[in-house]
């Protein structure tokens, strides 16, 4: 998937004019397209060109960053979270319920692994890699930063709206099953790996 570019963002004054617009048809389309809830406390936010556009604006409208140079710095940070080939990126976003749970609910999740948590498609299973697996991401909390290696074969497999798809979770503790994916969304998903796959450079032969 291509980068985002200095040229892809708007000014920051018209962002800021613009912002609750942007924020609305983010919602819609976040909601629509890219976030699905696994049970009660967990939620998977998954990026792409779109979500990324208006997650850097918002870095840039909160800091205030304007100058090229600081612009390109924070594009260079966030376009790695963009989708690559054969790969899906998203967030996986904690609830802990309320605040004088948390303690002992953080002691639940300290020793998360991406091998808890699968995108089920019909009898295939792909297991997350967990991004943000040292100790002090661990410590750190309510956030973590998740891959699915999804290869040809898995990626037509999803766009197979005949089998069924959805994501599970099972660490022992908390065990839940997300809903089954709807259309729309799985299709964005494929989008997300389609436009990887032809964004790669054509291999010269001979």
């Amino acid at each position: 998937m291509q980068p985002l570019t200095v040229d892809d963002l708007l000014p920051l004054e018209e962002y800021v004019d613009r912002r609750r617009e942007f924020f609305d048809s983010h919602r819609r389309y976040v909601d629509r397209y890219r976030r699905v809830r696994i049970g009660p406390r967990l939620t998977l936010v998954f990026e792409n060109r779109q979500t990324l556009w208006f997650r850097v604006q918002e870095i840039l409208r909160i800091a205030r960053l304007s100058e090229p140079g600081d612009v390109q710095q924070e594009l260079n940070l966030y376009n790695r979270l963009l989708p690559s080939r054969d790969l899906l990126q998203a967030a996986l976003l904690i609830d802990l319920g309320d605040e004088a749970r948390q303690v002992k609910e953080m002691a639940h999740w300290r020793d998360i692994q991406g091998e808890h948590l699968h995108l089920v498609v019909g009898d295939d299973w792909f297991p997350a890699i967990l991004v943000t697996c040292r100790p002090e991401d661990r410590c750190a909390g309510t956030a973590h930063w998740i891959q699915f290696h999804v290869e040809p074969p898995g990626r037509k497999k999803l766009a197979d709206f005949a089998r069924p798809a959805f994501f599970r979770f099972n660490n022992g503790v908390y065990q839940h099953q997300g809903p089954a994916l709807s259309e729309e969304f799985r299709q964005s998903l494929v989008d997300d790996l389609d436009r990887s796959e032809n964004d790669q450079p054509t291999r010269k032969t001979g």
